[in-house]
């Protein structure tokens, strides 16, 4: 039972609807609404199925005419003729209403009528009983299966004796060995008077062993003991004098052998104001570029090599293999591959498509996003008419580089500047908590991030919420130790701009983080940002507890760090973060991933495609990219410059 079916143009236009189940007129406008918001306008194509609420919707593209044929039916039925059904609608649609659409163009699809409805009925009714001529697959009677051919006396077995099929086998692979070769044949007859010394076997051993088996048996025998005797010879004599057992403490030459040095516990902790020991250290190094606008998030750059255009590429390949036949056939060869004389097919997208996909899986995009990618620009494609001196490998080329920038664009943008504005008018602090496996650097981009935001003139409170990890907090504390220094509180009129909120290990992730939310609240402090263990997607306990965290402090901005090194473990990482978010919550409406924080970004070149696997698969914003190890190394995403990077040959 369908619940709807519409045919849309893709301007917006509504051609024909039929509502198949009572209701309102606009039933279907919500589900057909977030298909176009969801998919269409994101480029997700791929898969010609999505899920809104209870309804699955299917949908088909006409290119040609800029047409979208939509049907809705509720997702716990499973109709098999839903496929067939949507393409004989698109080609009796088409064939009927073609001479409309190619004469009047958009004003005949403003000014004409499409009554379809006698013709939907009677290819509904086809399709349904075409689903119902197939027959249940009928069972065997015992007399047709194998079992019933076999007399009693052959699945008798009688104990001792091996079935007949494995003696078979055994002795195949015997009459193989000996076939290999006659060398090893030979050896057992020159060992056979070492083989007597061996306690004879019993009558019953040498019954149930076969001739192979023991001509087997005597060889490992016989290569054991000259490998005894190899191993022995070759031995070497043990050294007289040996080493000193255990491990002398390495000391370093620049290193300070006094601990009180070394202790850095005396630091600016939990409204501690008494100043740990200064630390000696270039802010040049800490910094990076000295001639930066303080403040500004820059946008990620890429420089591109100029290469040569791609129609100029594969126009002078078409010339090469004709220049044997002559130059006319050279010249009409490479005209009749530029001049846009048909609509494009998929047999002729086809191959572009297959090296498409090979080059995103190369430069570190998952193998699933990348066939999806390529399946959505080859939907986007099919039908259209290319335009004149343009090739199919620039049209392919030029979809999937618009697809890319779209994916990338965000759908909700996010400015934090902004909302930890409107936070302050409301009296309270910005949350940001952190989140995302072991070792992507999570504490390292916190640092940033806290600088960024001071340098924005906002005082920032850093909760340890990381009780798990020897040396969480003490990496936390040198942190805000330098950005202290960096920042005194002489120049922000005696304000301390960054504090650490840490309670030692051991302790409750969330408990910490709602105490050091409060102390912000109390202290004035404008943004918090909550530091997590590292955890992998796959530990349950570990996911039920960041789950507790997130849904007990109700952060204003959850954020996932990933490396930008992963290539597949990025969409599995993220689905089960967010997973894991969605069933370990206590909430009806769980707190999922807000954003991404991409960090090092600065180790892969032009292998960018970790950037796509994440947006594509989640639909979020990338919000800020780590480039460095220095405070000034944090980017924006820009959406151009990972495209060209990733369209790079």
């Amino acid at each position: 039972m369908l619940d709807f079916f519409t045919i849309f143009s893709k301007g917006g236009l509504v051609l024909w609807c039929f509502q198949g189940v009572r209701g309102p007129a606009g039933a279907c406008t919500a589900p057909v609404n977030a298909l176009i918001r969801s998919v269409l306008l994101q480029e997700r194509g791929g898969n010609n199925s999505f899920n809104h609420e209870a309804l699955t919707l299917k949908y088909k593209l006409d290119n040609q005419f800029e047409l979208v044929f939509v049907v809705g039916f509720q997702k716990i039925l499973t109709l098999t003729y839903v496929d067939k059904l949507i393409d004989d609608v698109h080609k009796e649609f088409r064939d009927k209403y073609r001479n409309e659409f190619q004469q009047k163009g958009t004003l005949g699809l403003l000014n004409g009528t499409f009554d379809f409805k006698e013709d939907f009925l009677h290819l509904l009714q086809d399709a349904e009983e075409s689903s119902k001529v197939r027959a249940p697959p009928v069972m065997k009677t015992f007399e047709q299966s194998v079992k019933s051919q076999k007399t009693v006396k052959s699945m008798i077995e009688i104990r001792g004796e091996k079935p007949k099929e494995k003696t078979k086998n055994k002795k195949n692979k015997g009459s193989k060995k000996d076939a290999s070769g006659t060398e090893a044949a030979a050896v057992p007859s020159k060992a056979a008077p070492v083989a007597k010394q061996n306690p004879p076997t019993s009558a019953g051993d040498r019954e149930e062993l076969t001739k192979d088996e023991i001509l087997q048996k005597n060889r490992e025998e016989f290569f054991k003991r000259h490998m005894k005797g190899g191993e022995k010879s070759s031995k070497s004599p043990k050294p007289e004098t040996q080493k000193e057992k255990g491990k002398k403490p390495r000391v370093w030459d620049l290193g300070n052998s006094n601990a009180k040095v070394l202790d850095y516990s005396n630091s600016t902790t939990n409204g501690n104001t008494e100043t740990g020991p200064t630390e000696e250290f270039d802010p040049d190094m800490a910094l990076g570029d000295r001639n930066r606008e303080p403040g500004r998030l820059y946008d990620l750059e890429y420089e591109s090599d100029e290469e040569e255009p791609e129609e100029e590429k594969v126009a002078q390949n078409p010339s090469k293999p004709g220049a044997k036949k002559g130059g006319l056939g050279g010249m009409f060869g490479m005209l009749k591959g530029l001049v846009g004389s048909k609509n494009l097919t998929r047999e002729d997208m086809d191959s572009v498509l297959e090296k498409m996909k090979d080059h995103l899986i190369a430069k570190n995009v998952a193998a699933d996003i990348a066939v999806q990618l390529c399946e959505s620009v080859a939907k986007k494609l099919e039908g259209k008419v290319m335009g004149t001196f343009t090739t199919v490998t620039s049209t392919v080329k030029q979809a999937l580089q618009e697809a890319l920038v779209q994916i990338l664009q965000p759908q909700r943008r996010v400015d934090i500047l902004r909302d930890v504005m409107d936070a302050q008018r409301h009296h309270r602090p910005y949350v940001v908590t952190f989140c995302g496996v072991n070792g992507v650097g999570k504490s390292t981009n916190l640092a940033k991030i806290s600088f960024w935001l001071i340098e924005n003139g906002f005082s920032v409170l850093i909760a340890a919420c990381d009780t798990f990890r020897a040396g969480a907090v003490e990496q936390l504390r040198t942190h805000t130790r330098r950005l202290n220094a960096l920042h005194p509180p002489e120049s922000h009129s005696g304000r301390i701009m960054v504090q650490l909120y840490e309670k030692g290990y051991g302790k409750d992730a969330a408990g910490i983080a709602m105490e050091a939310i409060s102390y912000a609240r109390n202290q004035g402090f404008d943004v918090v940002l909550v530091d997590t263990a590292g955890r992998m997607q796959d530990n349950a306990p570990l996911m039920t507890a960041l789950a507790k965290l997130i849904a007990v402090n109700t952060p204003d901005l959850v954020l996932f760090v990933g490396e930008a090194l992963v290539g597949n473990e990025a969409v599995d990482q993220l689905v089960k973060f967010n997973k894991a978010l969605a069933d370990y919550s206590m909430a009806q409406t769980p707190r999922l991933i807000d954003g991404i924080v991409l960090t090092k970004f600065d180790t892969i070149d032009d292998k960018v495609g970790a950037a796509i696997s994440m947006t594509y698969i989640t639909s979020k914003p990338i919000v800020f990219v780590g480039t460095g190890q220095t405070y000034c190394d944090l980017r924006s995403l820009n959406a151009k410059a990972v495209v060209a990077a990733l369209m790079k040959a």
